[in-house]
């Protein structure tokens, strides 16, 4: 081969050599978004198998440019995504009593208490025949006057009322029944906000506890309980679900999710700054455990099982750290049942659960003087602001709400002794109608 040959294949070989690297880099540089997606995709085919019994494993996934390229399988007793079968893959593990977590290996969470359903009283309620004016309200939030693709847009896929305790109307979307567990997201916080009852009215812990973390030796070391649970803590956070933020990397790329939120920097001084933050409820949790030490079981023993919920599962992180801002299921009649013992004020079968006024306190809102949300108090949303401002004027003054990602909610209305969930599956829409449903729903029941 001449001289000339041999030197533009050492180029060419030089070219494809530094293409690779750079490509290689690219990678590197993208994995982290990439694991947001193949976390997510992982996550949600082995919850929708082992907890919701559902199918395909594919269902549920975001609208997003990365979800064609995902592919998704089992592998070894766990779920597994990749893109395109061979980059940035996660692992997702089911664990008994716990769901299932994303790990590099299955992770050993202990066991999980015992829940028995003699404790809730819905569950072994007849299925209600409600009035007309109560089916007309739930044929309006599951969009009966449109289209097939209106439907699937609205995306409601369970509704019920109970009023005075007793539930007078459910519907479930085809595919859904009364016994299918439903995510309820960031609903997971006000559930959350009562287990923090539980263990205040035990004596346990307290909301003034401050030094929440032994690395916290700057400002961070005056953060209360109270400023995680009313999400004014000052860490630096964002809350958009997108590839790559701090909220999607907490969740999809973190084994230990309740370190990472502690690692972020002071952005405010505390108390100064409301600002949502998923980071901060599950932080709150990993503080509750190093308390009273019950690890990936912490709400199963104060929550689920005082209240009877046999369908619910709360999931861990690989350290079993409770995921309090986001990761609880559980059937609407048993999401209903958590309402009703907001309504209660933490009585359930005639015994105190909570500190009295509980509820009264945590869902008031404190005036602050910077405030991402309005409404929002101690782990609930509510109708009134601080200033006394109607959220909705369709609604009582005295309404309060869950409220959690692509559509979850769950109203309280003492004034009305009423609770009214709304599940579903809705990144399409602003509009799931969940207002004008308790609205019409409190016309109903007073005809």
């Amino acid at each position: 081969m001449r001289r000339g040959g041999r030197l533009w294949l050492r180029i060419l070989g030089g070219v494809i050599a530094l293409a690779m690297i750079a490509l290689i880099g690219v990678y590197w540089y993208l994995r982290p978004l990439l694991r947001t997606g193949t976390g997510y995709a992982a996550h949600n085919a082995c919850a929708l198998d082992v907890i919701a019994h559902r199918s395909p494993l594919t269902a549920d996934l975001p609208p997003n440019p990365l979800v064609p390229y995902l592919r998704v399988g089992t592998d070894s007793g766990g779920y597994q995504s990749t893109v395109l079968g061979v980059l940035a893959g996660q692992h997702a593990w089911p664990v008994e009593g716990f769901g299932c977590t994303l790990a590099i290996n299955r992770p050993a969470l202990g066991t999980a208490s015992r829940i028995e359903a003699g404790n809730n009283r819905f569950a072994k309620q007849p299925t209600p025949q409600p009035k007309a004016a109560l089916s007309a309200a739930l044929a309006g939030a599951f969009g009966d006057d449109l289209d097939q693709s209106g439907r699937d847009t609205l995306g409601t896929r369970g509704v019920v009322v109970v009023s005075h305790g007793v539930i007078v109307a459910e519907r479930y979307a085809p595919g859904f029944t009364a016994s299918t567990p439903q995510l309820g997201w960031s609903m997971s916080k006000s559930a959350t906000s009562l287990m923090l009852g539980r263990l205040v009215q035990q004596g346990l812990v307290s909301l003034d506890d401050d030094h929440l973390r032994p690395e916290w030796t700057d400002e961070r070391a005056t953060i209360t309980i109270e400023d995680l649970l009313r999400m004014r803590s000052g860490l630096a956070w964002d809350e958009t679900y997108d590839l790559g933020t701090p909220i999607t990397d907490m969740l999809y790329n973190q084994a230990d999710m309740a370190t990472f939120v502690a690692e972020q920097k002071s952005a405010y001084p505390v108390g100064t700054v409301q600002q949502y933050s998923s980071g901060s409820t599950t932080l709150l949790c990993a503080v509750l455990n190093s308390k009273v030490n019950q690890g990936a079981d912490l709400p199963r023993r104060q929550l689920l099982a005082p209240l009877g919920l046999i369908s619910a599962t709360w999931e861990a992180d690989a350290t079993g750290t409770p995921v309090c801002s986001s990761y609880l299921w559980a059937t609407p009649r048993d999401w209903a049942a958590i309402g009703q013992f907001a309504l209660n004020d933490g009585v359930w079968n005639g015994q105190r659960l909570l500190p009295e006024g509980w509820m009264k306190a945590t869902t008031t809102t404190l005036p602050i003087a910077n405030r991402e949300d309005p409404n929002y108090a101690a782990g609930w949303w509510t109708n009134l602001t601080p200033e006394g401002t109607l959220v909705n004027a369709s609604l009582p003054r005295d309404a309060y709400w869950a409220s959690g990602h692509d559509g979850q909610k769950l109203y309280v209305v003492p004034s009305k002794q009423l609770v009214v969930v709304r599940l579903g599956f809705s990144p399409s829409t602003d509009d799931i109608r969940t207002d004008a449903l308790v609205a019409d729903v409190i016309a109903a029941l007073g005809k």
